[in-house]
């Protein structure tokens, strides 16, 4: 397997009560260190720091690139307080008492336009999603989220040590945020490792998903998965450091924030080959590609936290510590797959969830469209989501084509 293969694996896709041993003393040294560390910032030139970003300059970025939009559009913190809903445990073993909170986009539609829920892809974020806003807001109430512990939502310390309490920090904080939104019946989108979160959310919370939509989802492969190919080379040497580094929890976020000020011009050349000169759809406007890297870089080199979630949700390969496929039987929300055609998240995953699903289910696959599909070829993207939720637009069309240019599976 490739380096570049495995670079792009690794970028894409609640323990006790209390305070444990801390004192309430030690929690407010915490806060007031925490303060002075604030206050520092903000006295220290951006253009001296070694890491020059900031929450402010994500939002910041995020608006600028948002700005290519014209269609409005409403971006809130949600209060999502301090723990998961009905529990006293606070965030995780958090010392502190500070609510937290999850970034928010909201563009409105007509009345009585369905809402479809967008949640963004592991060490992405949900301005990734824009070049779609525009086109799905005609149809759609879309809302788009920053996860906990990414983009410009709160970035609580990362204290998970198990995978049941990893997967516990996405799906309680976004129920939290739902019923901070006050949403039910609701068509819930995911990408990449997005996909993992939104298909364990409906899973455990069924009543208020209408529609789910997996788009090039993590978490359907197991180890049993693993090609020869792959196996031969985690046996060797490189294998065995690049497996140390995965299990070491190195992401690639720590890269971004070892090279400091040389951060930026890593994410340059990445935003420019991965969706210019590599693009296998419509290429980014030179004006995209900027606002794109600044809004990219600001995401990537702030505070470690929902990034760590890496090693526990997947063994090196991007292999599901707990598989999708697994709990397929048990699915109770209609699902619609979509993948690019090359993207490097395998579609026979799907093709083998289906067979053991009690619930409609199809898979949708885009032309001119990796990873990344809805960026590479965001038409025909729209075009997807779309027929996917064609019977929650508009009663009787079960039996409408499916669009030309589209593949079902």
């Amino acid at each position: 397997m490739s380096w570049n293969r495995l670079s792009a694996r690794m970028a894409d896709g609640i323990g006790k009560n209390g305070l444990g041993s801390s004192t309430a003393a030690a929690a407010g040294a915490t806060d007031s260190s925490t303060a002075a560390r604030s206050r520092w910032k903000l006295l220290w030139p951006t253009a001296l720091r070694w890491i020059p970003t900031s929450t402010d300059h994500i939002i910041a970025a995020e608006k600028r690139l948002l700005s290519v939009i014209k269609t409005s559009y409403v971006q809130e913190q949600v209060n999502i307080g301090t723990g998961p809903p009905g529990s006293k445990i606070k965030w995780f073993r958090s010392t502190s008492n500070d609510p937290r909170f999850i970034n928010t986009v909201t563009f409105d539609a007509k009345e009585g336009s369905p809402t479809l829920v967008m949640v963004h892809g592991y060490g992405a974020s949900q301005g990734f999603f824009f070049r779609n806003f525009a086109a799905l807001a005609s149809r759609f109430r879309v809302i788009a989220i920053d996860q906990l512990g990414w983009g410009g939502s709160s970035r609580p310390d990362f204290t998970c040590k198990s995978t049941e309490e990893t997967e516990a920090w996405f799906i309680d904080s976004f129920e939290a945020w739902r019923k901070a939104k006050n949403l039910s019946n609701f068509i819930l989108l995911g990408h990449s490792f997005g996909g993992y979160v939104a298909a364990k959310y409906a899973l455990k919370h069924p009543e208020h998903v209408q529609h789910l939509i997996l788009v090039g989802p993590a978490g359907f492969s197991s180890e049993s998965d693993a090609s020869e190919r792959l196996t031969k080379f985690r046996a060797s040497w490189k294998g065995s450091i690049l497996n140390h580094l995965w299990e070491s929890n190195f992401t690639p976020q720590k890269l971004v924030r070892g090279l400091g000020p040389w951060g930026p011009g890593l994410v340059h050349r990445y935003t420019s080959a991965r969706f210019g000169s590599y693009s296998v759809g419509t290429i980014l406007t030179d004006e995209e590609t900027r606002l794109l890297t600044h809004y990219v870089y600001h995401t990537l080199a702030a505070k470690a936290s929902g990034e760590l979630c890496l090693k526990y949700i997947f063994s090196f390969g991007a292999f599901a510590r707990m598989p999708l496929l697994k709990s397929a039987s048990d699915w109770k929300v209609p699902t619609t797959f979509i993948y690019g055609f090359e993207d490097w998240m395998n579609y026979q995953g799907a093709m083998e969830a289906r067979k053991h699903m009690k619930v409609p289910c199809e898979i949708i696959r885009v032309p001119q469209g990796g990873h990344f599909v809805f960026i590479d070829n965001p038409t025909g993207f729209h075009s997807a989501v779309l027929y996917a939720c064609r019977r929650s637009l508009s009663s009787g069309h079960d039996h409408e084509p499916i669009p030309e240019g589209l593949q079902s599976v």
